[in-house]
Formats: C-alpha cells, sequence, structure tokens
C-alpha cells in the first residue's frame, strides 16, 4: 500500500478520500497477484481491456490529473489519435514498470492533496472538447473523481481476473495477506 492513513487521519475528510483512493487502487492491483506478464496483457472476454492496460491506464490518468490540478502538462498527452495506446501495455512495458510508476504517482497524490490550503481550492480544466468551457474544479473533486474512476476500472478488473482463473477479489485478499 501507498498510502500510510493512520486511524487517526481517517476522521478528517483528507485522510478518508486518500484512504478510499488507495483502497480502490489496491483493488487494481491484487488483481495482478500471480499473473505472468503474459495473462496480465491477455484479454479473456468480449472487451478488449486486459489487467496490464487497466494498470496502465489507471496509473497514467491519476497522473494526468494531478498534473492538471498542479497546473502543469501531463507526463503522457492522450487524445483521440493515441487514447487506445493508454489500455494497453507495449512490449517494451511491464506490470512491475507499472505498479512501481503508480506508487510513485500516489505518492505525489497524497502529498499534493495534503498539501494544499484547502480542499476547496480550484483548477482550470484543460480546454479540451470534452470538458465545458473556461469550468473550474475543486481538489475535492478531484479526489472523488479519482476515488470513482479508479473503483470503476477496479470492477473491470474483478471480471477480467476471474475470467482468467476464477480467482475472485476475496481470494486475491487473502492471498496478499499471505504475501
Amino acid at each position: 500500500m501507498v498510502t500510510h492513513v493512520g486511524a487517526e487521519e481517517r476522521g478528517d475528510e483528507r485522510g478518508a478520500l486518500l484512504a478510499f483512493l488507495e483502497e480502490q487502487r489496491g483493488g487494481i492491483r491484487r488483481t495482478l497477484l500471480g499473473l505472468t506478464e503474459e495473462q496480465a496483457r491477455s484479454c479473456p472476454s468480449a472487451s478488449e481491456l486486459s489487467l496490464g492496460g487497466l494498470l496502465k491506464h489507471a496509473a497514467e490518468g491519476e497522473q494526468g490529473w494531478l498534473a492538471r490540478a498542479k497546473q502543469e502538462p501531463p507526463a503522457v498527452r492522450r487524445d483521440e489519435s493515441n487514447w487506445h495506446e493508454c489500455f494497453r501495455l507495449d512490449e517494451n512495458e511491464t506490470v512491475a514498470e507499472y505498479l512501481a510508476y503508480w506508487e510513485k504517482v500516489a505518492a505525489e497524490t497524497e502529498a499534493y492533496v495534503r498539501s494544499v490550503p484547502s480542499l476547496d481550492d480550484t483548477f482550470p480544466l484543460p480546454n479540451d472538447p470534452w470538458f465545458p468551457p473556461d469550468e473550474r474544479v475543486s481538489v475535492r473533486w478531484l479526489c472523488l473523481h479519482l476515488i470513482r474512476e479508479t473503483a470503476r476500472h477496479a470492477g473491470h478488473a474483478d471480471i477480467i481476473r476471474e475470467s482468467l482463473d476464477g480467482k475472485t477479489a476475496f481470494e486475491l485478499v487473502a492471498m496478499e495477506q499471505r504475501g
């Protein structure tokens, strides 16, 4: 786990939001436990989604939103021409690489959320056609958006993992606890 939110910190809003976000990240990470690179890249359902691709997308997506909040350019710029690339690992990318990258991004997200004076502080959304023009959102909105998106993809990951080998979230939690 990346977020080290103690019991005393879960009672405040920032701690609660960060703890919920980490819980959802863990849901995606656990679906990769014990898999080979080939299994992580496979698409066992009618969807073109793979566990490795979901990992890449979640890490890239969180970094992109954090960059927006800091009013910096994202590490990888996605648009209609390359959007599909964020949902699959290319031959030079590995699960271990993206797990480490996501851990770094998660630590940066936590540091940022803890550093802003207020969760009510806002930042502008980019002037992309899928966002309302001149829209601003709060750091609280950012946290809730990251929780929502990560949870959505954790659900996808559960289905993919179960399609691969029948392992459910409960079994994966037990595997993780055994180490």
